[in-house]
């Protein structure tokens, strides 16, 4: 099992904050990664580096032997990262059809005047993207949901869609921010069903954040626990959650 991203030695300050400290990790290619730690502690800041919104202040991040702090965040997804947010990013006023097909973005080879006179070719790969978009509906169970509205739909429903467009890119990664946050036990339940055939049956690499235990023990192959930017313990969940420093880091001083 080769390393599929490898982040080493990444610092970021904003001002006299360390919001990174010196952290060093890296995701294997076909498992389940997941960062855990309390509010604050640093978790979406490393997403936010991995997609290249801030550049580090010292180390390196690597995907697939990319440098990844030679591209823009534009050119991130070109790579295969695809990633979802913490608060839902879906065009409100638009069908779940048409945002999973926003999705398919970096793989349109027409340009704006194939598309606007729809040549044989924009015909074809339309084609080709409605197809790949049908699968991830068919995978996710939304067919009930795929000609209605964004801003209509319930607040789970959504963060499925938000899934599904991801996925819909075809990613090698994908980043997950949250993926249970306001959901349902039930709803939990499916998300975990999900992220586990997203790593079996379509081989792509999951590294997640996450605060529901439940979630990360259920289909994590390995965690990393963060506080204030900085490594507390990385291994197996079961590992990490009996470790003193991330017992004290989450409950205090005296818990472990």
């Amino acid at each position: 099992m080769s390393h599929l991203l490898e982040i080493t030695n990444a610092t970021l300050k904003f001002g006299g904050v360390v919001a990174v400290n010196d952290l060093t990790f890296s995701v294997d290619e076909g498992e389940v990664y997941a960062i855990v730690g309390p509010n604050g502690a640093g978790k979406s800041t490393v997403f936010n580096l991995i997609s290249r919104f801030y550049d580090p202040y010292a180390g390196s991040i690597s995907f697939d032997g990319n440098d990844l702090l030679a591209r823009n965040a534009d050119s991130v997804a070109d790579l295969g990262i695809a990633r979802t947010f913490q608060n839902i990013e879906l065009f409100d006023h638009a069908t779940v059809l048409q945002n999973l097909l926003v999705g398919r973005h970096r793989h349109r080879q027409t340009n704006m005047v194939q598309e606007m006179l729809f040549t044989p070719k924009a015909r074809r790969e339309e084609k080709r993207h409605r197809e790949a978009v049908e699968e991830v509906i068919d995978f996710l169970d939304l067919q009930p949901y795929r000609d209605k509205m964004i801003a209509g739909l319930p607040y789970g429903v959504r963060k499925v869609v938000e899934l599904g467009r991801a996925l819909s890119s075809g990613p090698r990664l994908l980043l997950l921010d949250e993926p249970a946050s306001g959901l349902s036990v039930e709803e939990t339940q499916d998300m975990r069903w999900w992220i586990d055939d997203i790593r079996k049956q379509m081989g792509i690499t999951v590294l997640m954040v996450e605060h529901d235990m439940g979630l990360v023990s259920g289909v994590s192959d390995r965690v990393l626990a963060l506080a204030d930017g900085a490594k507390l313990a990385e291994g197996t969940p079961a590992q990490v959650q009996s470790d003193p420093a991330v017992i004290e880091a989450y409950l205090g001083a005296g818990a472990a």
